[in-house]
């Protein structure tokens, strides 16, 4: 078992090109575990494409993405992506599978079969939902599985887009604490949001090309 936590997330000098388009090139920054930051700009200046360079999803056209360990080891390719957990624009949602059956079959997607399932429902507000299927569920509890499904991955590094879309002050004020207790627990966030997570966090703004 890999007991090693993460200790720092470094960006140096990266470039991102999408459709032939320049987003950004000679972006740094650093952040360390227990530290949030929030990525704000005005749309198309390159919040959600970041995002996913991070996350592995696309390539940096330039650049290094660097997560140190706790025994200063640096991961890079799977072994980093594996410590990402991701809360994008897209719920990832079985529609035919009730609330309870999305979350086991990501429980199992990460590894964490013996997770309680019911209780991480239970902290996201859908215990009474559970047994609904993922086609009846509103915008606002569609965003709150995939908050569950965030929990349940138990990775260190979390990349949230616009995690308060869809939700109510009560579930806006939820995601809050749930940054709050994973950066206290040794995580590191960075969010994109067009509206103040309402934590105090470093902030990167990132202008239009």
């Amino acid at each position: 078992m890999d007991t090693r936590r993460v200790s720092t997330l470094t960006v140096s000098d990266l470039a991102i090109v999408r459709g032939g388009r320049i987003v950004f090139r000679r972006l740094g920054f650093g952040l360390s575990a227990g530290e949030v930051l929030s990525l704000e700009g005005p749309n198309g200046a390159g919040k959600t494409s970041l995002l996913r360079v991070l996350a592995g999803f696309l390539p940096a056209f330039a650049g290094r993405i660097e997560l140190t360990m706790s025994d200063h080891s640096r991961l890079d390719g799977d072994e980093q992506a594996r410590r990402v957990g991701w809360l994008g624009h897209q719920d990832g949602i079985k529609p035919q599978l009730s609330v309870l059956e999305n979350l086991a079959f990501y429980a199992r997607l990460y590894g964490q079969s013996g997770a309680d399932l019911r209780g991480v429902l239970d902290q996201v507000g859908l215990t009474r939902a559970r047994d609904l299927p993922g086609q009846y569920l509103s915008a606002g509890m569609r965003r709150r599985l995939a908050l569950a499904r965030l929990l349940i991955s138990r990775r260190p590094v979390w990349l949230l887009d616009e995690p308060l879309a869809a939700l109510d002050v009560r579930g806006k004020a939820m995601v809050g604490d749930f940054v709050t207790a994973h950066c206290r627990d040794g995580g590191l966030v960075i969010a994109a949001t067009h509206e103040a997570l309402g934590l105090d966090c470093a902030r990167l703004e990132l202008g239009a090309a």
